[in-house]
């Protein structure tokens, strides 16, 4: 029997990332002086960063009590407030936390990269549960801090990676783990990101900033300069300073997958092979990373590559066959893209023929996502760990699934909004999620250096490079933004 077989000690690996983790507690606030909210009382929940990506986030938490918006930008939160007409609103969340406080048991943070630890310490420290949009941090320093900070405040924690939360997610997993593809030794994961201006070789023009934004709130943390559209309101991820770039947009996604079934952790190594528009402010136009990751239990060494600014696979296996698809916009197995309140009937039944009929031309999406490769055969999956499927298409014909033994997912929000109120700890809870940003923001300091970076994840350092280690930590945090 191959050593993939599920045992015990799988078994509590995959509970520990389903959510079974020991209970985090039940918060402070209005939740401390009820004690526990039931699944029926709904929470009070506030918004740090109410326009762009916080459009999406909301729908997600919009059953709960909606008590307070923070933004820098009042023309980006617009849209919202005129949705949500009546709770206050305010440009900076320290004020907003000083005069709402009382009434908040929870806060969604949803700001650009460079101010996600700030505004997430900042609640979290008030014994507010938080929901932060990934990566978790822009730094792993910032990254220790915020894991530190949820367990010491005993807080319901969830990153942004709401793939964790899919079916097909878990359904990949499950696969590795029955030895269906045997020992996996790499995946290569691949976005068409940046759609944003990367790799600029002349600092951003100067300008005034609109009457609408709060120029000195949405730096908060970074280092005062002048206005530039280029910044704000959306093109900020390609900065060093306020963003990840395409590692910080897409890896927590499309690498979310393989972290769960492969138990990835830190890696030994990461290594930029490739980079084209190397810059001084900002990230390359286009990369190419591996990351080596040690044995871990029985899975063997693991090679990772990233490719990003690409347009669609970076990589086929050798011998699939050419009109084969790598990435298909509908699962296979007949399970949904997004996370359902449970396994539809299908997904533990041999795939149907009709299923498989049903990834045609139009279904193909190839701009993101990963193929594994395993000694006897490879899986792919597409940017959020949707669309599982082996291949070639033809192996899956009559395939049945192995036994479920992952717990599945209510929604990636529902999922946080239950841990909040005295359930399980969520899939992507800060335990979970810090190590996994942490592997990400590797590869975000390795596009900025030469060579290969040897990484001690005990001591938080690099052992080969002291110019890595510069990268660590924000640098010149501002007065009254305290980390």
């Amino acid at each position: 029997m191959s050593d993939y077989r599920f045992s015990r000690r799988y078994f509590f690996f995959g509970g520990l990332l389903a959510g079974a983790l020991p209970a985090q507690g039940s918060g402070t606030g209005s939740l401390k002086a009820a004690g526990y909210k039931s699944p029926n009382e709904k929470l009070n929940i506030a918004v740090i960063g109410a326009g762009g990506r916080a459009e999406v986030d909301i729908p997600g938490v919009a059953g709960e009590n909606l008590v307070a918006f923070a933004d820098p930008d009042e023309d980006r939160a617009a849209p919202t407030y005129r949705q949500y007409p009546k709770p206050p609103k305010f440009r900076d969340y320290r004020r907003m936390l000083d005069s709402e406080g009382r009434n908040i048991d929870a806060v969604m943070v949803v700001t650009p990269d460079h101010m996600h630890a700030a505004a997430a310490l900042w609640c979290m420290e008030r014994g507010k549960h938080v929901f932060v949009e990934k990566p978790l941090a822009r730094t792993i320093w910032e990254t220790r801090l915020l894991m530190q900070a949820a367990e010491r405040n005993k807080v319901a924690t969830q990153m942004g990676n709401q793939g964790y939360s899919n079916e097909a997610t878990r359904i990949a997993a499950e696969i590795v783990w029955s030895g269906e593809i045997g020992q996996v030794t790499e995946v290569h994961a691949w976005t068409n990101r940046p759609v944003w201006p990367q790799g600029l070789q002349t600092a951003p023009s100067e300008a005034q900033p609109p009457a609408s934004l709060d120029w000195d709130v949405w730096l908060g943390v970074s280092k005062m300069r002048p206005f530039s559209p280029a910044y704000a309101p959306f093109n900020w991820r390609g900065f060093f300073d306020f963003g990840c770039g395409a590692l910080g947009d897409m890896a927590c996604h499309v690498l979310g997958a393989p972290n769960l079934a492969m138990r990835l952790g830190a890696p030994a190594s990461v290594e930029a092979l490739d980079r084209e528009s190397k810059s001084s402010f900002q990230f390359p136009r286009r990369s190419k990373l591996r990351f080596n990751f040690p044995a871990r239990g029985s899975m063997p060494p693991i090679k990772v590559f990233w490719y990003d600014g690409v347009t669609g696979p970076a990589y086929r296996p050798p011998g699939l066959a050419e009109g084969e698809p790598l990435i298909a916009g509908r699962d296979a197995f007949g399970v949904p893209p997004r996370p359902a309140a449970a396994a539809p009937a299908t997904s533990r039944q041999a795939v149907p023929a009709a299923a498989q009929a049903q990834l045609g031309a139009g279904d193909i999406v190839q701009g993101n996502g990963a193929v594994w490769i395993g000694e006897k055969g490879c899986i792919t999956t597409d940017s959020h760990g949707g669309a599982t499927r082996l291949l070639p298409l033809e192996r899956m014909r009559n395939y049945k699934l192995p036994s479920q033994v992952l717990t599945r997912s209510p929604g990636h929000y529902a999922d946080w909004i239950r841990a909040c109120k005295g359930g399980e700890p969520a899939c992507s809870n800060f335990a979970v999620a810090g190590p996994f940003t942490e592997m990400v923001l590797l590869g975000v300091i390795a596009q900025r250096l030469e060579g290969r970076l040897d990484w001690d994840s005990a001591h938080g350092r690099f052992t080969n490079n002291a110019e890595a280690n510069r990268y660590l930590r924000p640098e010149g945090i501002r007065k009254g933004w305290g980390l």
